[in-house]
């Protein structure tokens, strides 16, 4: 077992619930504030709530975490972020969590002291990733939930940076921050804090013309909550430093009881070594009882995916929980009260840390009654309006003495005042400069006379190299080696699409591969997450990476980062709005124009929960209630490298029933700028993909009336909450 330095950290969506998970004996809590919080429908903190909360998370010796983990909007970032924060920075709040790197940027540039925790909706997937979040003064990350306990050991093995991961609570079919789905269902980003849980609702599964499921019942996104109570040490060993219990959406009664059940065992592990660790049944079932979601699994700790992990039924079920009433745990507190007849009335008080001194009025000789010892201790133990307990007071004085009972008790109060006032003080901030306001991007409308194409499919991939209207392709590992010299010699911009989620060591000979292939003349990289951008970067490639639409850029801040970090260019990001993007520096973006919009990305598997596991790459089919089909591909190979049947960390795409095209929109699609637009061919076959081309080639480049398609605009119009 490693050096003991856990923290308990437990969720607040509200201050009955910020009490109950002190008393219940958290060492840290999470919550969030009136904005820019992952959970938007929790009660959440006031201004005047969160600062109280700080006050007393400090007296009582814990630590108080703030969420600002939604991706921010250009005009929220320059006009409310800082107002915001400044506040809750000055009282001494420890850290925020966060997942957008323009919030990222923004905070150490305007609260440099503040501490950065990387939220799990950032997707972190390895080391290369988390090493590469130090190197931005990140203190502490929250990776993916999807990841096993060796490779957060690994994690720990390459950064000295803290890991916190979740060990209790529900768990999302996606990996965080990689979710469309509520976003294009119905307008309510989960990036945005307000995920309408469509993964909780029935849906049915073609898997080769087999359908699984009954229409009204068969929830197979609905993942069981996670309890790891009996693999803590496990947990621990692989160098876990923060324990995050999730339920920030839940009552009170539930923080204190899962908060007290996982304090009780951290403590018994501390006390008595790994070797006697066990947990009793009745605690298993008061676990249970508090919340359950059709049963409870471990999480990915120790699986990849599975059917285990799944209640095809949607059964949330809360236990009878009595009501009860919280009080925050005392802070122990040393005295020495010195009452001597002709001087002062003195009482010093410390906290162990600090110490103050309160004087009082001259103590009398007494004339006809000296007060007692006991009497003056009864007045002094007085301290149930305040933070602190006795753990020892020393009380010095001569017999014969006098001191009114009304000065006792101012004495006592002015000292307490004075050491809530040296601990408060000793955790605030001091704020440096303010943002000043920033100027619209330059903005001219473009003309395009060309496309840029992304493909899954060899046929598609190579009729693409020979279309005239096309300059750019990204191209999967599989497919480039096929295409790469037919593109270079018709004068194509040649890319290599990164996998959509990258996790463990590539392939061996991988990288050797990619030198050879920049030799041959291919020009860079399509990055659609954090873990790939840092090995490319480890690899003197950074420079010639474009993110992906799920590197988000949703604001200047974040632009700005990335263009700092030397990259090529950033794609469009698909849940702002027309409205919203005119707002945006578009200079160095492309623009996706048509595709299917990836609405999940999942390490679960569709065809191994209804049919089983054939490492065959399949594309089952996803059908909702209202036989709307969602197609899916089976990813037993991300890194497309021919190595299906070595590589455990496979991972299912989930598309939108209808492709996204801006078909009719042309002259607004130019109007905004974008250096480039992009048509995404992910399930289409070759003819499909040449029709689809030759309707965007007259809509685009020839300015010719558009057709009719079958398109949804996605956000274009609408936006996202």
């Amino acid at each position: 077992m490693r050096e003991w330095e856990t923290e308990l950290l437990s969720p607040a969506g509200s201050f009955e619930s910020f009490e109950a998970a002190l008393e219940a004996g958290a060492d840290a809590v999470y919550v969030g504030g009136n904005a820019f919080g992952a959970r938007a429908y929790a009660k959440n903190f006031s201004r005047e709530e969160l600062l109280e909360a700080i006050r007393r998370s400090h007296l009582c010796g814990r630590k108080l975490y703030l969420t600002v983990n939604t991706l921010v909007k250009n005009a929220e970032l320059q006009s409310r972020l800082y107002d915001y924060l400044a506040p809750y920075y000055e009282a001494g709040l420890d850290a925020v969590i966060v997942q957008d790197f323009g919030v990222l940027s923004f905070i150490r540039k305007y609260f440099p002291d503040m501490e950065i925790h990387a939220s799990t909706q950032m997707t972190v997937t390895g080391p290369a990733g988390m090493k590469y979040l130090e190197s931005l003064g990140v203190s502490r990350i929250v990776p993916a939930r999807e990841l096993s306990l060796e490779e957060i050991r690994e994690m720990h093995r390459s950064s000295p940076i803290q890991i916190e991961t979740f060990i209790h609570g529900a768990l999302c079919y996606c990996y965080s921050g990689q979710c469309l789905m509520s976003s294009m269902y119905g307008g309510r980003s989960g990036n945005r804090g307000k995920c309408a849980q469509p993964c909780r609702l029935p849906y049915q599964i073609s898997v080769n013309g087999r359908l699984f499921g009954k229409k009204e019942e068969h929830t197979p996104l609905n993942l069981k909550d996670m309890n790891t109570i009996d693999i803590l040490p496990q947990i621990l060993e692989a160098g876990v430093m923060s324990l995050k219990i999730e339920g920030r959406m839940k009552q009170p009664s539930y923080t204190a009881g899962v908060t007290r059940i996982y304090r009780k065992y951290l403590d018994k592990l501390k006390r008595d070594g790994v070797q006697n660790y066990h947990v009793e049944d009745s605690d298993r079932e008061a676990l249970r009882m508090l919340f359950s979601r059709g049963g409870s699994c471990t999480g990915y700790y120790e699986m990849h995916n599975g059917p285990e992990m799944v209640s095809f039924r949607n059964e949330k079920k809360t236990g009878d929980i009595p009501v009860q009433t919280f009080s925050v745990p005392r802070v122990p507190v040393q005295g020495t009260l010195m009452l001597y007849p002709g001087a002062p009335a003195m009482l010093e008080m410390t906290d162990g840390t600090r110490s103050v001194t309160a004087c009082g009025q001259e103590v009398q000789y007494a004339r006809s009654q000296p007060m007692e010892e006991e009497r003056i201790r009864t007045q002094m133990n007085k301290l149930g309006d305040t933070v602190f307990c006795w753990e020892k007071l020393d009380i010095r004085m001569d017999h014969d003495i006098f001191i009114p009972v009304k000065q006792l008790n101012e004495l006592r109060r002015d000292a307490c005042r004075l050491l809530e006032k040296a601990m408060d003080d000793s955790c605030h901030r001091t704020l440096s400069k303010k943002p000043e306001p920033q100027k619209e991007p330059d903005r001219l409308p473009m003309q395009y006379s060309s496309f840029s194409v992304s493909c899954e499919n060899p046929g598609t991939a190579r009729l693409m190299v020979r279309e005239p209207s096309v300059s750019r392709i990204y191209l999967p590992f599989h497919i480039m080696e096929e295409c790469l010299e037919e593109g270079v010699k018709n004068h194509k911009e040649m890319y290599l699409s990164m996998p959509h989620i990258i996790r463990g060591k590539a392939p061996g000979g991988y990288f050797g591969q990619i030198g050879q292939w920049i030799a041959r003349g291919m020009k860079g990289f399509l990055v659609r997450n954090l873990e790939s951008y840092a090995l490319l970067k480890e690899a003197g490639y950074g420079e010639l990476c474009i993110l992906d639409h799920s590197m988000y850029t949703w604001n200047q801040e974040a632009i700005s980062f990335w263009n700092q970090e030397g990259v090529r260019g950033n794609t469009i990001p698909l849940e702002l709005n027309e409205k919203e993007l005119r707002h945006r520096d578009n200079r160095k973006s492309e623009m996706i124009i048509y595709g299917y919009t990836p609405l999940m990305i999942s390490a679960q598997c569709l065809v191994k929960s209804t049919a089983g596991c054939d490492r065959k790459e399949n594309t089952p089919v996803l059908i909702d209630r209202y036989q709307k089909e969602l197609p899916a591909v089976c990813c037993c190979d991300p890194w497309k490298a021919g190595n299906t049947e070595k590589n455990g960390f496979c991972y299912n795409i989930i598309y939108n029933s209808i492709a996204t095209g801006l078909l009719e929109d042309r002259e607004r699609v130019e109007a905004l700028g974008a250096a480039s637009v992009r048509l995404s061919f992910t399930i289409e076959k070759a003819p499909e993909a040449k029709k689809i081309l030759d309707m965007f080639r007259n809509a685009y480049l020839l300015s010719g009336q558009a057709e009719k398609g079958t398109f949804t605009r996605g956000h274009f119009k609408r936006g996202a909450e």
